[in-house]
C-alpha cells in the first residue's frame, strides 16, 4: 500500500481516507491530508519544526485529538505543515516533529477553513498491505 490521502464527499462538511505502511505514516498522511484541505501545501516552506506531543485514551481519540492540536498550532500560532516525522505512535501516545511555517498571506491563499477534526465518521482499520483511517472535519 502506498502512502497517501484522498478527500472524501460529505454532505456539508469534508472528510479524507489517509492510509499507509503503518499506523505513523496513516497518521502523518492525516494531517497531511488535513492541511492540503486548507491551502495548497507545494506553497509551505519548512521554515519551522515544531515539537507536537498528544496523549489520549484510545487510537482513535488519540487520532482526533493529534489533528486537533495541530489546528490549535495553526490557529494560535498562524502556522501551516506540510510534513510529519513521528517518532513514537501507542495507543494513547504520539511524538511528531511537524514542520512548516508561518501563514504569509500573499503566499498561502487558505481556500478551507477547518475547524475540528469530528469523532463521526473516525476509523481505523489494519489492512494486509498497511492501515487506512478516516476523519471528518467540522468546517
Amino acid at each position: 500500500m502506498l502512502d497517501g490521502f484522498e478527500i472524501i464527499d460529505h454532505t456539508a462538511d469534508v472528510a479524507i481516507a489517509a492510509w499507509g505502511a503503518d499506523l505513523r505514516a496513516a497518521f502523518a498522511n492525516a494531517a497531511l491530508g488535513m492541511f492540503s484541505i486548507m491551502t495548497d501545501i507545494r506553497k509551505v516552506d519548512e521554515t519551522a519544526v515544531r515539537d507536537v506531543e498528544v496523549t489520549a485514551d484510545e487510537i482513535k481519540v488519540l487520532l482526533v485529538s493529534w489533528l486537533n492540536e495541530l489546528l490549535f498550532i495553526c490557529e494560535v500560532d498562524k502556522m501551516l505543515f506540510k510534513r510529519f516525522d513521528i517518532s513514537e505512535l501507542t495507543e494513547t501516545k504520539i511524538v511528531a516533529k511537524c514542520y512548516g511555517g508561518k501563514i504569509d498571506p500573499h503566499q498561502h491563499k487558505i481556500k478551507t477553513e477547518i475547524k475540528a477534526a469530528t469523532y463521526h465518521m473516525t476509523q481505523i482499520e489494519g489492512k494486509r498491505d498497511g492501515v487506512r483511517v478516516q476523519v471528518l472535519f467540522d468546517i
